[in-house]
């Protein structure tokens, strides 16, 4: 009831919702609609947009076989592809004039951060039952190493648990950055210099989508190793 809410005040009044969550659902419909027309479109040669998104899909695909293992990576690919490409999109829409990107807002980022975070030790549970948790007590396992034991558990639970936080916090900082650059330089100059940053900007927002979505893939590759 809640969502269907969402939905209806985002088509119809959609001074009350938060530019970020409109600006997310944007994204997430552009990434819908412009699916829909490469799958009925598909052609045995690829051509045009349909050779540009085999392409994407190829490197994020090689990304998580390179990574996870290709047992693994299957399964797990369509939360890695989503997660890539989402943000992408967000990113590039924070560089049209007009336009917010949802990636700027922490609670998106957030929304994505914890996802993974959930996802890997699911998955982690799932490929090595019980004998998962044995990876936070550290190598050496014996009565005799119980303080030490404890001390792994403390800093291994820290580790993940600050996982989803700099997953948004430096996807964020990097995105609030460059808007704050591109308004400040664009006053001072509003011609030459943001053109000059437009460019530095699409390279961040590409480098900030693959650093997400590799980090991501690391953490779930990390849950589901034989090494476990």
């Amino acid at each position: 009831m809640h969502e269907e809410k969402l939905l209806l005040d985002i088509f119809i009044n959609p001074e009350t919702v938060p530019h970020y969550v409109s600006y997310a659902f944007v994204a997430s419909l552009i990434l819908i609609v412009v699916s829909l027309i490469i799958r009925n479109s598909i052609k045995l040669v690829p051509t045009g947009a349909q050779n540009v998104m085999e392409s994407v899909v190829e490197a994020l695909l090689n990304l998580a076989e390179e990574n996870i293992g290709h047992h693994w990576a299957r399964p797990l690919f369509p939360l890695i592809g989503t997660l890539a490409l989402y943000i992408a999109v967000c990113n590039f829409m924070g560089l049209v004039p007009g336009l917010y990107s949802a990636t700027s807002n922490i609670n998106n980022n957030a929304a994505m951060a914890i996802p993974v975070f959930l996802a890997t030790h699911v998955y982690g549970i799932r490929v090595h039952g019980l004998s998962y948790f044995k990876h936070f007590l550290g190598p050496v396992r014996s009565i005799y190493a119980l303080p030490l034991m404890i001390l792994m558990v403390v800093i291994e639970g820290l580790g993940h648990l600050v996982r989803p936080v700099t997953l948004s916090v430096r996807l964020f900082g990097n995105m609030a950055a460059k808007h704050i650059i591109l308004l400040v330089l664009g006053s001072l100059a509003p011609w030459i210099v943001p053109t000059a940053i437009l460019a530095l900007g699409t390279l961040v927002s590409i480098i900030q989508a693959f650093v997400f979505t590799l980090l991501a893939t690391l953490y779930l590759a990390g849950a589901v190793e034989e090494a476990h």
